[in-house]
């Protein structure tokens, strides 16, 4: 896989109001012209997380306005180098996609989830963002130009697993 291309990127998690939206909007901010992210949920919840957008604008300066809480057939027909799911809900319902995307679960817990005061809420969507943006730096930087996809496919994998 060479340097000179645009990869393109779809993160999955069953809502696709919180971590996969993460990812779409920190890869967009890491990596705008190697990287095309995009996100979707198996069960949409139609609504991104008002904490999510928060870490994105406070902590990390990115502008979300364009994100959406999209479903999976949003995408049924376009194809990706790669797919990775961020929850385990979404890795049992990950559909097959056409083009052999690479495929990766780098799972994790979700902050929308976490009970708590208001504080350790948005520090629990803080902490997923910055787990996230740990895995992103590690993908973005690995040499796509130098691996086969075999090999490409199982360091992305090892992303997931190594956290």
């Amino acid at each position: 896989m060479g340097n000179d291309r645009t990869f393109k990127v779809l993160f999955i998690c069953t809502g696709n109001s919180a971590r996969s939206i993460l990812a779409e909007h920190l890869l967009r901010h890491l990596a705008p012209h190697r990287f095309a992210a995009f996100s979707a949920g198996s069960d949409p919840r139609g609504e991104v997380h008002p904490l999510a957008l928060q870490v994105l604008r406070e902590v990390y300066r990115i502008d979300p306005a364009e994100a959406r809480s999209k479903p999976l057939t949003t995408y049924q027909e376009a194809s990706f180098d790669f797919v990775i799911t961020v929850c385990d809900r979404a890795r049992e319902s990950c559909p097959i996609w056409p083009g052999q995307p690479i495929v990766a679960h780098w799972g994790m817990e979700d902050p929308a989830a976490f009970e708590g005061t208001p504080e350790e809420k948005l520090r629990a969507f803080r902490l997923a963002a910055l787990e996230i943006h740990r895995r992103l730096e590690l993908f973005i930087n690995l040499p796509f130009e130098k691996l086969d996809r075999l090999r490409l496919e199982e360091s992305t994998r090892e992303i997931g697993a190594a956290h």
